[in-house]
């Protein structure tokens, strides 16, 4: 995906202030509006320039843009890194909405997941609802946990430039939740005009990249490595799970992507997950003369061909 800079679409520097991104818009959307300008290319800068404004002028997309760009270097093929906008707090709807007509590089980032007002942001006399993606651990699912979660909320200073200021709360994560399940902080949105009830805070969860697991929906996936003879022989081998150490049985003749479903060991929702194995077979190093003489009288012996079923079919 190509990077867009915005910055420079617009012709400013990326210290400029919202006046000076309003005056730099303005000029450049009556110099390539399609109804006066003779320019060949005037309908795509159009678009172009106004996908650029859309962003910059928004204190809290800019905010979010810029973080993103600091990773970007010229050359490369863009793309955003997972979670990216975990920690940014942002007011109402977001950034989402009539996305639908700008670009790619526009949609991976705001056309989606921003759009996420609470309920009841709309009730006059009431403060604006707030919402943040939030990380937590998969262990913090299968016990329950109290966590300190960092936000950054964008705001202009006094001269129009974006900062972000930084608030820390304690979070209760409820044993069983899921990602993009959200959990609402009453009274922690803005503060309601004429002395009106505050909004909410809405916290989308989404998990940290785990080491070991790979997590889809409620179910929970493991690689499991095992050696020859635990596969073929069949053995009872220690394997970890997010709630602890389980012993696993692996039966007998067990090949390689072989899976194995541990029923109700996955996320303890109402409706639990599964844990399913994956087994991979691990072959010990031929590191030494013994290693390599029992891979020689395992050739000789066995007499194993796995490209077998291949060389029948050719």
């Amino acid at each position: 995906m190509e990077f867009k800079d915005y910055y420079d679409i617009l012709g400013v520097g990326r210290d400029a202030t919202d006046k000076d991104i309003k005056r730099a818009y303005q000029k450049l959307a009556r110099k390539f509006h399609p109804d006066v300008s003779q320019h060949a290319d005037a309908e795509e800068r159009f678009k172009e320039i106004g996908e650029a404004y859309n962003v910059l002028k928004d204190t809290e997309k800019r905010a979010a843009y810029d973080q993103l760009g600091e990773n970007w270097q010229q050359g490369q093929e863009f793309r955003p890194p997972p979670e990216w906008d975990a920690g940014f707090e942002f007011r109402g709807g977001g950034a989402g909405g009539d996305s639908g007509a700008f670009s790619d590089f526009f949609e991976s980032l705001f056309g989606h997941g921003f759009d996420r007002p609470g309920p009841g942001s709309g009730f006059r006399g009431r403060g604006e609802d707030h919402h943040a993606k939030v990380l937590i651990d998969l262990e913090d699912t299968y016990q329950g946990a109290t966590r300190t979660i960092s936000l950054q909320t964008p705001d202009l200073d006094e001269q129009g430039h974006v900062r972000l200021r930084s608030r820390s709360l304690n979070v209760s994560i409820p044993k069983g939740v899921k990602p993009g399940q959200q959990i609402r902080l009453a009274g922690q949105g803005t503060a309601g005009p004429g002395g009106g009830p505050s909004g909410d805070l809405y916290l989308e969860i989404a998990f940290r990249q785990h080491p070991v697991y790979r997590i889809d929906g409620a179910d929970i996936h493991l690689r499991l490595p095992v050696a020859p003879w635990e596969a073929a022989l069949g053995a009872t081998v220690k394997t970890p799970t997010p709630a602890g150490v389980v012993e696993l049985s692996i039966p007998e003749g067990s090949g390689g992507g072989t899976r194995l479903r541990l029923r109700g060991r996955g996320i303890p929702a109402k409706q639990p997950g599964d844990l399913y194995v994956e087994l991979q077979i691990a072959l010990p190093p031929a590191d030494s003369d013994r290693a390599r003489e029992i891979y020689r009288t395992m050739e000789r012996e066995l007499g194993f061909n796995p490209r077998s079923d291949m060389e029948a079919r050719t």
